[in-house]
């Protein structure tokens, strides 16, 4: 993993050196201080010797200086590495999710992708700036430590034979017990996260269906489950503590049981005992500092375990086929015998064996039952999926022989859930074009019928929408995404039931438009009104994932029966509505 994660430390790995080198220098300064305390108690202070303490005395003081120093930059440069390198992993994950496809994204939920790319890099950052504070210290001062206790009193030194196993021992079995507890909390982190996020984004469906409590026993029960192995994982952390004191502690009373003889008979010295004692709590407090490091890198490790799974996983459409300079020459395009489901291992198929060609600026409607597979057919012409068999065409050559970016600019999509973004309208409707001048973008209003609203809110063009359009209705928000889609000037424009929020009136002022002013796009228009696609120069009629029949409206009222009751069933809701 860290061979893996090593490379997003780039641009900061001289902070990572500098930390490492000040934390070092930093221990040994401050192991030094105790043998200097112990040389004025038994040498200058029995002798009197004034001078001889207060240069040993000034320099302590200017050592313990050079060591906070040391200090200060040690912190400084861990949390510059720290933070550096928790920004290059959010980079490179978002980065690297924007080239997944649908399929792709579909594979993690996107609470657990946030999770991922807020939590989970925050952990890892933070463990890399302590663990150049504490990693490196640590070790240093439990080696030098030892070294000194045993240049002191080897005799003495032998409590370690003990208590150093037993430490190890007891981090050994705590490590064990909260391992695999930590990748299942960020599990139960994403459910949360989940739940939190369906809430908010519709929330105006659980208020209108008076659910709250519902979405509240539904919350609880997820921050329940969160806590409970919060609970479980970190409580067997804190059982380490306790436990590391208790041998620390034990280890310090052998020190005085068999230390006090040997001063009482001339062996050793106070004041070396005295800094025996301070080089054995530096010693187990250097073994403590290394385990509760031990512990954070193993929860870690589960949220790098996570991180490498989002960067690791390969996007299920790529360029690698493509021609960087291919364009598409027209907006004609061909289903030559296409096939597709959602999922691989499934037996139905979502699409099978369809053959459809349309012409460059044809308009074309489709329309068929919920779940006829309509929306499904449509994004496989800019490759939002790839076909599983068969070929689908755009100007004459197969999707793949395009890049996405090409392929995508010459596509133009509007959804029936249609997505506004916070900003003003401007910068929603340049989507469609950076580049557009005032005027274009009030053209490519008045052809989307939006100009008649959006000179009655404030601001007109510059009114902040807030986030996800919440300031306009659903009618004015499909309006401005068609708006958005016509400013782009594509070779295919799809509209996929996207007027459905708008009156005939509105709606047939939009198509005739499109006639007008997109003469050379091709024209996609899925509907569920007929009166909408009537006109179309082709309509097909999907059902059950299959091309049931096409052709004009005339041509289908006279045989096609599933286009025929449908037609028919409108009318008489129109007579009756009427």
């Amino acid at each position: 993993m860290i061979r893996k994660l090593w490379p997003y430390t780039a641009g900061y790995r001289k902070w990572i050196l500098m930390g490492v080198l000040c934390s070092g220098a930093e221990a040994v300064f401050e192991l030094i201080l105790p043998l200097m305390m112990a040389t004025i108690v038994d040498t200058y202070i029995p002798a009197g010797d004034t001078g001889g303490i207060l240069r040993h005395g000034l320099l302590m003081v200017l050592l313990a200086l050079v060591s906070m120093g040391l200090g200060v930059c040690a912190a400084f440069s861990s949390a510059r590495a720290g933070q550096g390198f928790g920004a290059n992993l959010r980079d490179a994950q978002y980065s690297h999710i924007q080239d997944y496809a649908f399929r792709n994204i579909e594979k993690f939920s996107t609470a657990s992708l946030i999770t991922r790319l807020t939590t989970d890099c925050n952990t890892m950052q933070m463990t890399l700036m302590m663990s150049l504070r504490l990693l490196v210290r640590a070790p240093v001062m439990l080696v030098s430590a030892l070294v000194l206790a045993m240049g002191i009193s080897l005799r003495l030194s032998r409590v370690f034979l003990v208590a150093l196993p037993l430490l190890a021992v007891g981090i050994f079995l705590i490590l064990s017990a909260v391992a695999p507890k930590f990748r299942l909390l960020q599990e139960r982190t994403d459910d949360l996260n989940l739940t939190v996020q369906e809430n908010l984004n519709a929330v105006r469906v659980v208020k209108s269906f008076v659910r709250e409590d519902f979405e509240n026993q539904k919350f609880e029960g997820r921050n329940l489950a969160l806590r409970s192995i919060s609970e479980t994982a970190f409580g067997r952390v804190i059982v380490a503590m306790p436990t590391m004191m208790l041998i620390t502690y034990g280890t310090i009373i052998a020190v005085m049981w068999y230390g006090a003889p040997m001063v009482q008979s001339g062996a050793l010295e106070v004041a070396l005992l005295t800094t025996f004692f301070t080089y054995i709590t530096q010693v187990l407090m250097s073994l403590m500092m290394v385990s509760m490091m031990l512990m954070m890198l193993t929860r870690s490790v589960a949220c790098g375990k996570r991180i490498i799974e989002v960067l690791e996983e390969k996007p299920d459409i790529t360029d690698e086929a493509a021609d960087p300079f291919a364009k598409a020459a027209d907006g004609s395009i061909d289903f030559d015998h296409v096939w597709f489901k959602y999922n691989a291992a499934s037996e139905a198929w979502n699409l099978e064996d369809i053959d459809l060609h349309i012409k460059s600026g044809q308009t074309v409607g489709i329309i068929g039952a919920t779940g006829s597979a309509k929306s499904t057919l449509v994004q496989l012409i800019p490759r939002l999926y790839e076909a599983a068999r068969g070929t689908v065409r755009v100007g004459g050559r197969p999707v793949g022989d395009y890049t996405m970016e090409h392929l995508r600019d010459s596509c133009a999509m509007v959804l029936q859930k249609n997505t506004l973004f916070s900003g003003t309208v401007r910068e929603n409707l340049l989507w469609g074009n950076e580049h557009a001048a005032d005027e274009e973008i009030w053209a490519a209003c008045r052809a989307a019928c939006a100009d008649e609203f959006l000179h009655r809110l404030p601001g007109e063009l510059d009114m902040d929408l807030g986030q996800g359009g919440v300031n306009v209705s659903g009618g004015q928000k499909q309006r401005l995404c068609i708006a958005r889609a016509i400013l782009k000037k594509p070779k295919v424009l799809i509209l996929d039931d996207s007027t459905s929020a708008v009156d005939t009136a509105t709606d047939a002022r939009i198509r005739e438009a499109f006639r007008t002013q997109l003469p050379d796009t091709t024209k996609i228009i899925i509907a569920q009104r007929i009166i909408s696609v009537m006109d179309a120069d082709l309509i097909v009629v999907m059902d059950d994932g299959k091309i049931s029949d096409m052709g004009t409206h005339d041509e289908l009222m006279a045989r096609s029966e599933i286009y025929r009751d449908v037609y028919q069933s409108q009318q008489e809701g129109a007579s009756i509505d009427g």
